[in-house]
């Protein structure tokens, strides 16, 4: 009888114990901080921005859907990322007579990649790279 006192003893100890632990876990589980939701990400507005790329034959490799990557080379400096990953929306027909005055690109990128972009033709020539 006392051997089974003592066992009965034991077993609701160890029951006890087990059930202290697995309170303080779900506990723990209860009193974490939730999850931290992050804002939406701000909405980009794309626009196209006709681009006049120095060499014709280059333009001449770009399909609509391509990425490229738009360098300006000033002769002062060296040469420089302008616009990265721009998508190629439109690529058109080469202009007759105009020489070595390169060709056009029309590539869809963030607004003030765009204005980037026009301001870096006026003062250097530029060249694109695909990705």
């Amino acid at each position: 009888m006392r051997r089974r006192r003592r066992a009965t003893s034991a077993g609701l100890a160890v029951t006890a114990a087990a059930l202290v632990v697995g309170g303080t876990e779900a506990r723990a589980a209860r009193s974490a901080p939730p999850p931290e939701v992050k804002p939406p990400q701000a909405v980009v507005r794309m626009v196209s921005a006709p681009v006049r790329i120095a060499d014709a034959a280059t333009v001449g490799l770009l399909r609509p859907g391509d990425r490229v990557d738009v360098v300006a080379a000033e002769g002062s400096g060296p040469p420089r990322v302008v616009a990265a990953g721009a998508r190629v929306t439109e690529v058109p027909r080469a202009e007759r007579d105009v020489g070595d005055g390169g060709a056009l690109v029309v590539l869809s990128v963030p607004r003030d990649t765009a204005r980037a972009l026009v301001g870096a033709g006026t003062v250097a020539k530029l060249a694109v790279t695909l990705c």
